[in-house]
């Protein structure tokens, strides 16, 4: 980490101790973990108290009245878009996906996930993106996508794009981090985080999140 890279704290919430303490090793120096929750009823105590940059939150939680982590999320509402939430599940299941996100998670990941792409993930939710495990995205798609009738007809923004740069735009878009494009397309990263300022300002996004919405509104995924 460079001397002028911000920490982002976080709050981590799961029921299971062991899994708490894997998360807490796993996070490389760029994530601080700044409080813990088992539950429904601790988790609001907790995210109201500290109020974080960004709340890992496990789906399947214990206590209050059986929603679990979209119950969280439900009775967090009023901290304010500063707090945003990174659903952190074993669960890949499309209703669990959907659920949370619909709830105000701002991403969805699972527990397969290794250490430095979790942080990864918590600092690009913490700027305003929304992340996704690369399967998932489309979940969200799927459920969220724009109706076939709002779609624009026009290609003349997509023209404005490279081959290899619509190849980015997509993989992206699907929630794919910049290490699994890099992987994907035989590139490296660096050259990825050129594609992808590119694509932004081709398109005059401003954000993965927007990127996705353009992509899903045109069906490109």
């Amino acid at each position: 980490m460079t001397q002028d890279q911000q920490v982002v704290d976080v709050v981590l919430v799961d029921d299971h101790h062991m899994f708490r303490t894997g998360v807490r090793a796993s996070l490389d120096a760029r994530v601080r973990v700044v409080g813990e929750a088992d539950s429904v009823e601790s988790a609001v105590r907790v995210v109201h108290e500290l109020r974080p940059p960004v709340v890992l939150l496990d789906v399947h939680l214990p206590g209050g009245d059986g929603g679990g982590g979209a119950e969280v999320l439900r009775l967090c509402t009023d901290v304010g878009s500063d707090v945003r939430f990174l659903a952190l599940s074993v669960s890949d299941a499309a209703e669990d996906v959907v659920a949370v996100i619909r709830a105000g998670a701002r991403g969805y990941v699972t527990k397969a996930i290794d250490g430095p792409a979790l942080s990864d993930a918590v600092l690009r939710v913490a700027g305003g993106d929304a992340v996704f495990s690369p399967r998932l995205a489309g979940f969200v798609l799927d459920a969220f996508g724009t109706a076939a009738g709002d779609v624009a007809t026009g290609d003349d923004e997509l023209d404005r794009l490279s081959a290899r740069e619509r190849e980015v735009m997509r993989l992206i878009a699907r929630g794919y981090s910049y290490r699994e494009v890099a992987s994907e397309l035989f590139i490296s990263i660096k050259t990825v985080e050129t594609h992808v300022s590119a694509v932004l300002r081709k398109l005059q996004l401003s954000s993965r999140h927007e990127l996705t919405r353009w992509a899903a509104a045109r069906r490109l995924l």
